[in-house]
């Protein structure tokens, strides 16, 4: 999206004059008229969505766009990437001599990775032609009635945005999908969209579209397409091999990675291998993520079987120091999201755990929200536009909100449970401080778990320690006798003993919360233990006291009996892979 109007009447905020510190704040040296932009698609920029001058990333990716060029835009999330792609799409239709008709098919195509972004890129859509009504806006996505799409698509959709499972099933099956005249193809959080385990989908997207890089004498018809992600790795880089014809790359840290303006185009005489190399090294390098500026990045190391109540703690704190706010809280699984939402809906506490004076009342009396993957398709788009309208609320998540997503006035990022890798991290932080607004983060970490910060640190990103002990203090308990209100131990924290106390009590009172607390425990440890790579040295499970564990989800049962269906498929799984050990070893030796 674009850069909204800060400070006074005439733009001149202090966030409009700091274009130097990042590409998170408003270009003002020009202004989206300037950059070749139809005026009346301008002033809707103004008057519907409010964007008064260009990022620094739509100033730079627009002119390009506008040209025809192939392009890689790698910018930190919440600079605006959607706007400078949508903008000159719309441009360039609306310019046309003839005016395009929905008999013409589909124009422009974006994939996006997941069902809520979809929707996000629709609505911008929507506001973007509000005055241009001889352009359709439609989407195809999982969830939605596929019947009810193909109706959609007959009709004909001039920018259809899509995800990949769904697009390719009207591409094999819709016969009345018609895409004749596509001229855009937008590949958006790119990144995103091949960790999801689409890239065959994509790669056969591209066959049945025609020539990935499909050029045409007559420039009203030609190919364009377009790769936008806010971290590159080698992924990224095969599918802008495969893609991309010559593009200009845009939104790099020059310092850092130094790229030449323009990929140039293969050699006709070279051999693939030597022609693939040459384009290999000429693609940005996966260096640095860029996080934005603003945005204040602090971590805390929290002893396992005390994470629930400092959660709820700061959860609490944040609430209290400011009334009107946004918080995200991001965990590792659909089911921790559940246990975690029905308890802060339900959790009655008093801060008068031994006397009768205390009346219970709600622990957390925010607006709570809850948003994954696995919740049926009309309650994630409900969650999704109810949090986005609130002024004040919690929205407990899974990374389906990661990528893309903008929550306005988002004011902290609370990473409850590790992201993993460092690009998750990058964007799980940039659903705030996004288009110049401040913002926080806050990311959980067990003692064993402390060397992540270095793996962090080797992608250019630094955290400081949050003053977690200082917070605990500042909670009132009464009626305690010899109470000592300061601690140097988060776990003997009187104020953490007496809410974890009263979470333990509260679980055992509850059969069904009891039930989710078993589920979402069980599957912790399932994705605990999933971690790739150099990652599975920092987070070993052989490392945990799963009673901790099971006492992070305020459960007083054994793991062994709580896991019990978990243990029964970690034998089976360990059967099966020491099986095929064996066979694998046979194999080799008869080779030999």
């Amino acid at each position: 999206m674009g850069a909204k109007k800060h400070g006074n009447g005439n733009g001149n905020g202090n966030d409009t004059n700091n274009e130097s510190k990042g590409d998170n704040n408003v270009f003002a040296s020009c202004s989206f008229s300037s950059l070749g932009l139809n005026p009346t698609l301008c002033d809707q920029l103004r008057e519907r969505l409010g964007f008064e001058v260009p990022t620094l990333v739509q100033a730079q990716a627009i002119p390009v766009i506008l040209s025809g060029r192939h392009a890689l835009v790698n910018a930190s999330t919440g600079t605006g990437k959607t706007i400078s792609y949508l903008a000159p799409i719309v441009h360039h239709l609306q310019n046309y001599d003839n005016r395009i008709q929905r008999s013409d098919g589909t124009f422009a195509l974006v994939l996006v990775p997941t069902r809520e972004l979809c929707l996000q890129v629709y609505e911008i859509l929507q506001k973007l032609l509000h005055r241009f009504h001889w352009i359709v806006p439609g989407y195809i996505m999982g969830g939605e009635n596929r019947s009810k799409e193909k109706a959609r698509l007959r009709k004909g959709i001039s920018i259809l945005i899509a995800t990949p499972g769904r697009l390719l099933d009207h591409l094999k099956n819709t016969s009345s999908f018609m895409y004749t005249k596509l001229r855009w193809i937008i590949f958006d959080e790119a990144d995103r969209i091949l960790e999801l385990g689409f890239g065959k989908d994509i790669q056969e997207i591209l066959d049945l579209l025609g020539s990935t890089k499909m050029v045409h004498d007559d420039q009203e018809n030609a190919r364009q397409n377009l790769l936008l992600s806010a971290t590159l790795n080698e992924k990224v880089n095969h599918l802008a091999k495969i893609s991309l014809d010559n593009p200009v790359l845009i939104g790099l840290d020059s310092e850092k990675i130094k790229p030449k303006p323009t990929i140039e185009s293969f050699d006709p005489s070279e051999s693939d291998e030597e022609s693939e190399d040459k384009y290999s090294s000429k693609l940005p390098a996966v260096g640095d993520y860029k996080v934005p500026m603003q945005l204040i990045q602090r971590y805390m190391k929290v002893p396992c079987g005390s994470r629930l109540p400092v959660l709820l703690s700061i959860l609490k704190h944040l609430f209290e120091r400011e009334h009107s706010q946004k918080v995200v809280v991001f965990f590792s699984t659909c089911d921790a999201v559940d246990f975690h939402y029905s308890l802060l809906s339900e959790f009655q506490f008093s801060s008068y755990p031994q006397t009768k004076e205390g009346i219970q009342q709600v622990f957390l009396g925010c607006k709570t929200f809850r948003l994954h993957g696995n919740m049926e398709q009309e309650d994630r788009r409900t969650s999704f536009q109810a949090f986005k309208t609130e002024k004040s609320a919690l929205l407990l998540s899974s990374d389906v909100s990661a990528r893309g997503l903008d929550f306005p006035k988002v004011r902290c990022i609370i990473q409850y449970d590790s992201p993993g890798e460092a690009t998750e991290y990058v964007h799980r932080v940039g659903r705030t401080a996004r288009l110049g607004e401040r913002g926080e983060s806050l990311l959980f970490l067990q003692p064993v778990e402390i060397d992540y910060l270095q793996d962090l640190e080797k992608h250019g990103v630094s955290l400081t320690e949050y003053p977690l002990l200082k917070i605990l203090d500042s909670f009132p308990l009464h009626g305690l006798k010899n109470y000592i209100k300061k601690s140097d131990f988060i776990e003997s924290h009187p104020w953490v003993l007496c809410l974890q106390k009263a979470l333990e009590a509260f679980i055992v009172s509850k059969p069904k919360m009891d039930e989710l607390a078993r589920k979402a425990f069980c599957s912790w440890v399932r994705a605990y233990t999933a971690h790739r790579g150099d990652l599975k040295r920092i987070f070993m499970i052989k490392k945990l006291h799963l009673g901790h564990v099971a006492k992070s989800f305020a459960l007083k049962q054994q793991p062994s009996l709580v896991g019990k269906s978990f243990q029964k498929q970690t034998k089976k799984r360990k059967r099966y892979e020491k099986t095929k050990g064996l066979s694998k070893k046979r194999k080799v030796a008869g080779v030999t």
